[in-house]
């Protein structure tokens, strides 16, 4: 191979195709189907352009969808005083200005209720131990008359007396020998105390003392002698029943309400001349005097009542009220102030007069369209100008969302009116 021949070879010649059949790009085949990528030294004006334009539109959006307007009125206010009677009847049916009557509902209940009390009277208490003592006779087959109060002495040196006269049976002989007669026996101790609380133990007779008897008769204890005590106690006071009574009447009270608001829906008004309640005598497990830390109560109540509801009441009110005021004026319903009284009540004709004494804020209703369709697209400081003009209007605030905004939005819908009433009837309205 000569040096000429290779000397004529192209590049192509030496480095050969990856592939037979792959297509060779071209440098603008490859640009092609690259992604873009800025030529070193250039200015990206696509890239941009694209991101400006994007922001300007987004921000023209947000602007014009999110904008808003928010714009609170205290309006101008009155306090009214008004009196008037209504009769609450329970043959009405509902609010009738015509007549000045609201209905009334006829409500009976009974309750029974029952509680534990703690006694806080107290006593000195004492209290001879008791128990039983068999007397055995094996003097004789004679019986042996003993007198009550007869003396027995414990082997501890514990005297007891017999609490009746007895007579304890003679003894009999059985195979030659004496079996003593026998008989059971209440005794009690000579002295109050728990020292007498002693367990079983065998007693001697002291008035026997000195003869054969002595020995003779004896006596014998097979149970603990109990109830012995000398100490404090507590004990019901008169004071303590009567405290009792008041609780108890109390309960059933609270205990009455509880069907009845199930019974009439809303709030209803129950006035304490308006209705009759009836105690039944209570019923003590103790008495004054009794020793006891403790005792229970039980009483009863039957209920009957004339009440009315809330509502009915307001709702004469306002539309008692709204004859008396400009058409112009609305109630406010927050400041209303309702004070009665009955006049006269009859409980079993089921009717009542109640005196009112009726105060209220009033103040100009402003319609809302009105407004918007008068400000709509205007600039901050001629709406404003416009709604200062306004009589009606003590005070007002303009709040415009973004906060640059320089006019009321152009659509209604993204205007929002707030009538706002502070203070209570007894404290100014308007905002200083």
């Amino acid at each position: 191979m000569s040096m000429s021949k290779s000397s004529n070879q192209k590049i192509f010649d030496i480095i050969p195709p990856k592939k037979i059949g792959e297509k060779v790009l071209l440098k603008k085949e490859i640009r092609e189907k690259e992604p873009f990528r800025a030529q070193p030294g250039k200015f990206p004006w696509k890239i941009f352009l694209t991101i400006a334009f994007t922001l300007i539109l987004g921000g023209a959006s947000f602007y014009f969808i999110f904008q808003k307007a928010e714009i609170i009125i205290w309006p101008e206010t009155e306090i009214v005083e008004l009196k008037e009677k209504v009769t609450v009847d329970a043959k009405v049916s509902q609010v009738d200005l015509s007549t000045n009557s609201i209905p009334g509902d006829i409500l009976k209940e009974e309750q029974r209720t029952s509680q534990e009390f703690s006694s806080s009277g107290k006593a000195t208490k004492e209290k001879k131990a008791e128990g039983t003592i068999r007397v055995y006779n094996a003097y004789s087959t004679s019986p042996q008359v003993l007198i009550a109060t007869t003396r027995f002495v414990s082997s501890d040196g514990k005297l007891f007396r017999s609490l009746s006269r007895v007579t304890i049976p003679g003894g009999t002989y059985k195979g030659g020998k004496l079996e003593p007669g026998f008989l059971d026996i209440q005794v009690q101790a000579d002295q109050p105390g728990e020292e007498c609380n002693i367990g079983p133990s065998t007693f001697s007779i002291p008035g026997f003392a000195g003869t054969p008897r002595f020995t003779a008769f004896y006596g014998k204890s097979f149970e603990p002698m109990q109830g012995g005590f000398k100490g404090e106690t507590f004990q019901v006071d008169q004071q303590d029943l009567e405290k009792a009574e008041a609780v108890l009447k109390e309960k059933l009270l609270e205990a009455v309400k509880i069907p009845l608001k199930s019974k009439v829906p809303g709030e209803i008004i129950i006035l304490e001349e308006a209705s009759t309640k009836e105690f039944s005598t209570p019923v003590f497990s103790a008495e004054a005097g009794d020793e006891k830390a403790s005792f229970v109560g039980e009483g009863q109540l039957s209920f009957k009542a004339l009440a009315f509801n809330k509502s009915d009441l307001e709702n004469f009110v306002k539309e008692y009220i709204i004859p008396q005021i400009s058409k112009d004026q609305k109630i406010d319903s927050k400041n209303l102030e309702i004070n009665y009284s009955i006049e006269t009540v009859n409980i079993d004709q089921a009717k009542m007069v109640l005196s009112l004494d009726i105060k209220a804020k009033i103040y100009f209703g402003i319609s809302e369209e009105e407004i918007k369709k008068e400000i709509t697209g205007k600039p901050i400081a001629e709406a404003k100008e416009f709604l200062d003009k306004d009589p009606r209007i003590t005070k007002l605030e303009i709040n415009l969302w973004p906060f640059w905004l320089k006019k009321v939005p152009q659509s209604a819908k993204k205007i929002k009116i707030e009538q706002r009433i502070d203070g209570s009837i007894s404290s100014p309205s308007t905002p200083q």
